[in-house]
């Protein structure tokens, strides 16, 4: 009862009209984990449309973020919020059953491109999730 409880806490919150897409990321990873395919296709879907493509990967940012510099031979790494939501729609992509469609791993590796690109000279990253 405690997880049932749960989940329609998370559809309650899915379900509101303007959700931020850190919340959409979490939530879409949440319904991937818990089975249901429905949320976790329409929460994707909405976060494609918010997705930032660039140099032939896709990644997610917070609203209203002002854009970067576009300096030669320096590339400065996203803030950790952007990384572990980012982390999070790629989870959710590749957690569904059945597995995912070819076209599904074919987004997933342009997500998972921009990830290992937020990577620092040591394989870390700037979160600690």
């Amino acid at each position: 009862s405690v997880v049932r409880n749960a989940l329609f806490c998370l559809e309650t919150a899915a379900n509101q009209k303007e959700n931020h897409v850190y919340t959409k990321a979490l939530l879409a990873y949440a319904f991937a984990l818990a089975g249901n395919r429905e949320k976790r296709k329409a929460l994707l879907d909405s976060l494609e449309n918010e997705a930032v493509r660039k140099d032939g990967s896709v990644h997610w940012q917070r609203p209203g973020k002002e854009p970067e510099a576009d300096l030669p031979y320096y590339r400065s790494r996203a803030p950790s919020a952007e990384v572990e939501m980012t982390a999070y729609v790629l989870l959710a992509h590749l957690t569904s059953q059945p597995a995912p469609a070819q076209e599904e791993l074919a987004f997933a590796s342009l997500i998972a491109k921009w990830l290992s690109s937020q990577q620092n000279p040591n394989g870390g990253f700037s979160s600690t999730q």
